[in-house]
């Protein structure tokens, strides 16, 4: 995937040098974020200093990464102190020209897991380089100049992948996406995420065809030769009704049966048939307020805000799983929209609502990558860069800023996080890292662990949908 001029030097790897890194970060100009390409073993994140234009069309400046080497060596300090210095140099002595020409980002230390060849590579992928600079100890700046020199006039082809899938226009990026997502149809909050999405879409373009693929995807089960429900009844399929809020007329009975389940509660105010996820505060919210059951979909959202929203605002994934999955934040985020979207002015759960939502939006802020990606574990510098909580959140934030329920300061974070997205949708609209499907999880390992999906994912290509359309 990668495919950058590599300036070979050597093999060698840097102990932490965050003070020094956080150090060079803070000077004048860039690169200037200090974040992290993944995780140490012992789960200590291996540190990068990066900037905030990697999908940046208008930034005509050529990338450059410098990396030290993967470890093992006697000279490992040496070779990450370097690198760190090289920045130093670049950002306070380079010459003008060379400055006008060049942004950097810099690994000082690629302190990875040998099993983890994922991560490396994932961070450089997506760091779209022009040249990666492997530096060994000796490095000096004028090994800089001179090998800067020598390379070839123009962008990477990784380079201009991305700026191509970032230039791809939202209407162009949301027709593919709709007319291939739902791969898979059955009566879930997947495919009826990418239906309703689809449904807006046919509205905005005239486009009957794709008012014509949902009917007939759900045919079968508007026609009752199929039944909405198994044996089990389980509150994602129970969210797939919310389609047929949105075909109205006759396919609103099933709606209505769908608003039934999901405002049902047990004593303990928790989802009769959820597990107290956040999930559950999509999966309920997004038929109820569709079917203008607003006080049940109040009732549960508060609920589930009382027992898992942190005192910084970002959310738990539940209760017996304490992190800030990235994804479990999307439902969160996307469950309050849902409702306060529908939600009268005057409805007595609506200022609670809203400042739960506020909480949530101005917690994730500083979590957010520098190239605009939300991640597995929100709060967690190493975690990868995950696609379904990106597209979940900027949908979540842009909703607020397009309403008035967040400042418009909000905006740029939410124009960085889609074209981030943009980056991470291949041109047949397949999707890079997808979180797959997951449960509560007892450690914090288990989310940093859960596979990233690459390719065509139905769940994926539903939430980049869901973006495409709030950015229209």
């Amino acid at each position: 995937m990668l495919a950058a001029t590599i300036i070979a030097a050597a093999v060698t790897l840097a102990p932490s040098l965050e003070a020094e890194v956080r150090a060079i970060a803070a000077l004048p100009g860039e690169p200037s974020v200090v974040s992290a390409a993944g995780l140490t073993k012992a789960d200590a994140p291996i540190l990068t200093i990066e900037n905030r234009s990697a999908f940046d069309v208008a930034d005509r400046h050529r990338r450059l990464v410098m990396v030290g080497g993967p470890g093992g060596r006697g000279d490992d300090v040496a070779s990450a102190a370097t690198v760190v210095e090289l920045v130093r140099w670049f950002k306070q002595s380079a010459p003008a020209a060379l400055r006008r020409e060049w942004i950097v980002s810099a690994l000082p230390a690629r302190t990875f897991d040998e099993s983890d060849v994922a991560s490396y590579s994932r961070w450089m992928t997506f760091q779209a380089p022009d040249v990666v600079l492997e530096v060994r100890a000796t490095f000096t700046s004028n090994d800089l100049v001179k090998a800067l020199r020598d390379v070839p006039a123009g962008f990477s082809p990784n380079r201009t992948v991305m700026l191509d899938r970032v230039k791809r226009p939202t209407a162009y990026l949301a027709k593919a996406l709709a007319q291939r997502y739902p791969e898979t149809p059955a009566i879930s909050y997947i495919p009826a995420v990418a239906w309703t999405s689809t449904l807006r879409l046919a509205k905005l373009t005239g486009d009957q065809s794709l008012a014509d693929k949902v009917r007939r995807q759900t045919a079968r089960w508007m026609s009752g030769g199929e039944p909405l429900f198994g044996d089990r009844i389980l509150l994602t399929s129970v969210a797939g009704t919310m389609v047929f809020a949105e075909l109205g007329g006759d396919a609103t009975r099933l709606a209505a049966e769908g608003a039934r389940l999901a405002s049902a509660r047990n004593d303990a105010g928790i989802a009769q048939y959820g597990q107290g996820w956040t999930d559950d505060m999509f999966m309920t919210s997004a038929i109820l307020s569709r079917t203008g059951e607003f006080d049940a979909a109040a009732a549960i959202l508060k609920s589930y805000a009382a027992r898992l929203q942190r005192a910084d605002g970002v959310f738990i994934h539940a209760t017996d799983g304490p992190f800030a999955w990235g994804r479990g934040n999307g439902f969160a985020a996307l469950g309050l929209v849902e409702l306060l979207n529908v939600l009268p002015d005057g409805h007595a759960a609506r200022a609670d609502l809203l400042a739960i939502y506020r909480r949530l939006m101005a917690g994730l802020l500083p979590h957010q990558a520098p190239d605009g990606m939300w991640r597995q574990v929100i709060d967690e510098p190493g975690a990868y860069r995950e696609e379904t909580a990106t597209a979940m959140l900027l949908t979540a934030m842009q909703r607020g800023v397009r309403r008035g329920w967040l400042p418009q300061s909000y905006a740029g974070a939410a124009a960085r996080a889609w074209s981030a997205l943009k980056a991470h949708v291949a041109s047949d609209a397949t999707l890079v890292d997808v979180c797959t499907g997951t449960g509560a999880g007892p450690t914090r390992r288990y989310y940093l662990e859960r596979a990233a999906i690459t390719g065509a994912d139905d769940r994926g290509g539903a939430m980049a949908l869901l973006a495409a359309m709030e950015m229209w």
